[in-house]
């Protein structure tokens, strides 16, 4: 196999992930739909052989992988006048293998990906913490770079961005735009946020909120009238704020849902569904931080967040239930299909039985 090539033809065929793993043929998912080339099973010298040519290609070195005990790496390359892509390299079964996410050159265009102006005014935001959370695979990363770009063209000042790996890079537009990926340039999130308080920041964005001193880093950065983007594998606002909470001991709860009322400006919640005329179809959970929210995160009655989030459509919010019943009802996404990604199915039934949908 050509890797290079190969992964032309992916950009090509519009591939998201490619799969290089033994017992399987070479698989690629594109639309949410996953196509296998040919009949034949890679070999485990197969995957070995693929596995090399993707170190060689990102110019790193594979025995050190191979050697080193480590069970997984992650990074990021780029071919020339390909795209960009995103490897994470594993061992299963004794073999090696890969998934290889597609990355076009360029940035991603908010119209072409569905993401609703809500969402973009975020990006109007000053100061403050804004999560853009949902499973791995939902589009987050692309949300993001939709955000950081538009910032990059409607302001000045300094954004940092810290990620592992980069995928989207950034031009310098209106802003100055420095990008950090993690390990190759800081060794950790936390690291990373602690350095760029002394680099003059307007505008950051952390790949990912992993343990309770990233996130208690991220939110100091916030109080401190920086505008923090980052993401959680979460689905649904409630469910993001328990995360965050349950993330430190019990002694430190409540002052850390202090902390997070005073701070958080937002959570996008996203989800990638199966479209009735093929491909997928994002679906957004929107909140934004009204009084009531803000009581409610404060006082520990997250169970709550959801109902304020539905009536709170004149603040641009909607819950991911509302939004699965909307694509239902102008055909774009089946029931059965909104069901089975709805947070509350038994109560989006009923109100889809009672429409006659």
């Amino acid at each position: 196999m050509n890797l290079t090539e190969y992964l032309q033809h992916m950009i090509e065929v519009g591939a998201s992930d490619v799969f290089i793993v033994a017992g399987l043929p070479l698989t690629y998912r594109a639309g949410g739909r996953q196509v296998r080339e040919g009949d034949a099973p890679l070999m485990p010298a197969d995957t070995e052989d693929a596995v090399r040519a993707i170190f060689a290609v990102a110019h790193r070195d594979v025995e050190r992988f191979l050697t080193s005990g480590n069970h997984d790496e992650d990074f990021s390359f780029a071919l020339p006048g390909i795209g960009r892509f995103r490897a994470n390299v594993f061992r299963q079964r004794g073999s090696l293998a890969a998934v290889i996410r597609v990355i076009p050159f360029g940035l991603p265009d908010p119209a072409a990906f569905h993401i609703p102006e809500a969402v973009l005014k975020t990006a109007e935001l000053t100061r403050g913490l804004v999560l853009v959370t949902g499973p791995a695979g939902a589009g987050k990363s692309t949300t993001l770079a939709c955000l950081i770009d538009k910032l990059n063209h409607e302001r000045a000042g300094h954004i940092i961005t810290m990620e592992d790996p980069i995928e989207y890079v950034h031009r310098h537009g209106t802003c100055i735009v420095t990008q950090r990926e993690v390990p190759t340039d800081v060794a950790t999130y936390a690291e990373a946020l602690r350095s760029a308080m002394r680099e003059a920041p307007d505008v950051i964005l952390l790949g990912e909120m992993r343990d309770p001193e990233t996130i208690s880093t991220a939110v100091t950065a916030a109080e401190m009238a920086q505008l923090i983007f980052s993401t959680l594998h979460t689905t649904g606002a409630a469910g993001t704020v328990d995360r965050i909470v349950d993330a430190f001991p019990v002694g430190q709860q409540r002052q850390i849902r202090l902390q997070l009322s005073l701070v958080l400006q937002a959570i996008v919640s996203q989800q990638l569904v199966p479209a009735r005329a093929g491909g997928v179809v994002p679906v957004f959970e929107i909140m934004t931080s009204t009084t009531a929210i803000r009581n409610l995160i404060r006082e520990g009655k997250t169970h709550q967040i959801d109902s304020v989030i539905a009536a709170g459509r004149d603040a641009g919010m909607r819950t991911m239930d509302q939004s699965l019943f909307a694509l239902v009802q102008d055909g774009t996404i089946d029931r059965n299909v909104a069901l089975q990604y709805a947070i509350h199915q038994e109560a989006l039934a009923l109100r889809l039985d009672a429409e006659g949908l």
